[in-house]
């Protein structure tokens, strides 16, 4: 799917903040760093569980529930028990919207 889905106004997204949207039944979680929008899967590869919640350090999100820790530029893992990287979506700003796409399957 590669249509762009507007998900906030990014004056109303302060740096630290974040939103979850659901794309095509996929959660997503838009966080605003310092100025910079990244969106990630909000599901953590450890155990499915949601990662939104966790604690943001930098460009970096902590899963509430057991601690992996992830990149939220590249998805990366950066510490266990999580081995698996998490999903990262294009995003821009149309106007003043934040808008991003799931580009997974574009080639397919």
């Amino acid at each position: 799917m590669s249509d762009w889905f507007d998900v906030v106004n990014k004056d109303e997204l302060a740096p630290g903040q974040y939103v979850v949207v659901d794309i095509d039944d996929v959660a997503v979680a838009v966080f605003n760093i310092e100025g910079e929008f990244l969106a990630v899967e909000d599901v953590c590869t450890h155990d499915g569980a949601e990662l939104a919640s966790g604690d943001l350090e930098g460009d970096t999100i902590v899963c509430p529930r057991h601690g992996a820790k992830f990149c939220l530029r590249t998805g990366e893992v950066l510490a266990p028990p999580a081995y698996e990287p998490v999903s990262i979506f294009p995003v821009r700003i149309h106007g003043d919207i934040v808008q991003v796409r799931d580009d997974r399957w574009e080639d397919e």
